[in-house]
């Protein structure tokens, strides 16, 4: 099996480094460095991905070989939505993560990051029958905001592009059956607040499950705290991350570079 994908020449005399892009690579790498703080890490597998230039279908992504933990703005790669670098690079883009944020990012223009990951609880709750049981206070601020899309193998297979985009529809909180979390936002912080939900969600459930039967909440509840939680206010969004990225730049800045 390919995992790698090295695509065509790059086209970077069409690309020079604007200040926005230089912004998205700072913010997204930062993105990385907080997924390590937080031990959302799997070696060097998984990504998050981060639409650049406007109107322009290119994305930033991890260079496929690189902890999160030595991702910096630099070595970020923009590729389109085929996986060709548009400048010179020497790192590879794992193909199979190119699959599943290309697909997303190629079909909805609101999509300008996605998150992927495979933490324990999240997979674990990736693999229960029964998915996200709405019986926790994160739970309960997604309750008829999660899709499910079924495992189909490691994504590599272009033809699942299309089951994946039905099976996510609007909805931003996604979980891979068998698989594990995805999010998407309008912004980095946007889907990353929503991500730090859902992986909340999971890791209550596991806990409180193997303590014994979950407490049930009041279905007339759900309406407002869907309605009051915070993910969906920018604000709110942009607080946390900013909080999130101060412990990073205070741990190790060179992100940035």
């Amino acid at each position: 099996m390919t995992i790698y994908w090295q695509g065509g020449a790059a086209r970077e005399q069409d690309f020079p480094l604007s200040e926005d892009e230089r912004a998205a690579r700072v913010q997204l790498a930062a993105a990385y460095r907080i997924f390590d703080h937080l031990g959302w890490t799997e070696m060097i597998f998984n990504h998050i991905t981060l639409r650049v230039l406007g109107s322009e279908k290119l994305f930033l992504i991890n260079p496929f070989g690189l902890h999160y933990r030595e991702v910096t703005a630099s070595n970020l790669v923009l590729i389109d939505l085929e996986g060709n670098p548009v400048r010179a690079t020497p790192w590879p883009v794992n193909r199979a993560g190119f699959m599943i944020h290309s697909a997303l990012h190629g079909a909805n223009p609101q999509v300008q990051c996605v998150m992927h990951t495979h933490t324990t609880t999240g997979m674990a709750v990736a693999c229960l029958q029964e998915g996200l049981s709405p019986a926790n206070f994160y739970a309960a601020q997604l309750q008829g905001q999660v899709a499910y899309h079924e495992f189909e193998g490691i994504t590599v297979e272009p033809g699942e592009k299309s089951r994946l985009i039905a099976d996510i529809g609007s909805k931003r909180a996604v979980i891979l059956r068998n698989h594990g979390l995805l999010t998407w936002g309008a912004s980095v912080p946007e889907a990353f607040l929503q991500l730090w939900t859902l992986q909340r969600a999971c890791d209550v459930q596991i806990a409180a499950a193997s303590a014994g039967a979950l407490q049930p909440i009041r279905r007339e509840v759900f309406e407002q705290t869907v309605r009051e939680s915070g993910p969906g206010e920018q604000r709110t969004c942009e607080d946390v991350f900013a909080a999130m990225q101060r412990i990073v730049d205070e741990k190790d800045p060179s992100y940035r570079n």
